[in-house]
């Protein structure tokens, strides 16, 4: 196996250190925004199902400030039955056609490389791949041909049995571990560098309590040297801790917006390239809140502000 360097970063607050190839640069965390074109979402209940509407729905996401889309036509939520090929493919093309048509950054969510490839023929620009290159062996190597940026997630197995995966024998060290790993794989699948992208995974076979510590060490995986996306909007461990006082019951997908804000704040602060939510209005008033902030607090630092 190769051994890989990976450079240790230190990046203003509210601002991304590394940027993946031909992605926009605009001085702050990036906002991707997320359009599901499936009946089973567990944010949206399927109501971008339809072509027509799904399309409609990223055209509004880029109105309220997303720099990117991205178009899944599988859901990962926790006991999600996979569709077939074929029907992944339905859902997705004249998504990312009509988008990308429209001058829209697009972003595929597939762990398929036959799936991948069509989409990046119909104007993608970007695989988000929340596998990692596991679930299909041909995805690297396609990716690395495509020479496109690749979004690769730690990932543990799919949807229906991923939780009974959440053991750990100390959460951020092995999750940066695994990473590794297939940062090395991706590297001698011929992926430039430059290229790649790297996900900690949140909520992917991870319990609430690793989701908050992977949040907290978040710099810990900006150092591996990579641009980091983060993927926190409206996950079950945001709903756990706005859980009703009375009942206990957790607070429904839809009203966790608020607490993605702030993650996303929190996130942006430790330097990560960009926030996959569904949300976009309000990271995108975080994340150059954000920004600002870290431009006052680079000053606050400097020894010239300490001049009189």
């Amino acid at each position: 196996m190769t051994v890989t360097a990976h450079a240790t970063i230190s990046p203003r607050p509210g601002t991304p250190g590394v940027h993946p190839h031909g992605l926009p640069r605009p001085g702050r965390t990036l906002v991707m925004g997320v359009v599901n074109v499936t009946p089973d979402s567990f944010s949206d209940g399927g109501l971008s199902f339809a072509a027509d509407a799904a399309v409609a729905h990223g055209l509004a996401l880029l109105e309220q400030g997303a720099d990117i889309v991205d178009v899944g036509g599988e859901s990962t939520r926790p006991g999600a039955a996979r569709p077939p090929v074929e029907e992944e493919l339905r859902r997705v093309l004249p998504v990312v056609r009509e988008l990308a048509a429209a001058g829209a950054t697009v972003s595929v969510d597939t762990m398929r490389a036959e799936v991948a490839a069509r989409a990046l023929d119909a104007g993608a620009r970007l695989i988000n791949d929340v596998s990692g290159g596991l679930a299909d062996p041909a995805m690297l190597p396609l990716a690395a041909r495509a020479g496109t940026p690749y979004v690769l997630m730690h990932w543990r197995g799919h949807s229906a049995g991923m939780q009974g995966r959440a053991v750990y024998d100390h959460v951020v060290t092995d999750v940066l571990d695994e990473l590794r790993l297939r940062i090395d794989a991706a590297l001698e699948a011929g992926m430039g560098p430059d290229r790649l992208i790297i996900d900690p995974g949140l909520g992917f076979a991870k319990t609430p309590d690793h989701n908050w510590e992977l949040l907290g060490r978040l710099g810990d995986v900006v150092a591996l040297g990579h641009p980091v996306l983060v993927g926190a909007s409206r996950k079950s461990f945001l709903g756990g801790l706005l859980a009703d006082r009375t009942t206990g019951e957790p607070r429904p997908a839809r009203l966790r917006d608020a607490a993605t804000a702030a993650v996303s704040v929190l996130a942006a602060a430790q330097g990560v390239w960009c926030l996959r939510v569904h949300d976009v209005a309000s990271t995108a008033d975080a994340v150059r809140v954000t920004a600002r902030w870290g431009v006052e607090a680079t000053a606050a630092r400097s020894p010239l502000s300490r001049v009189r």
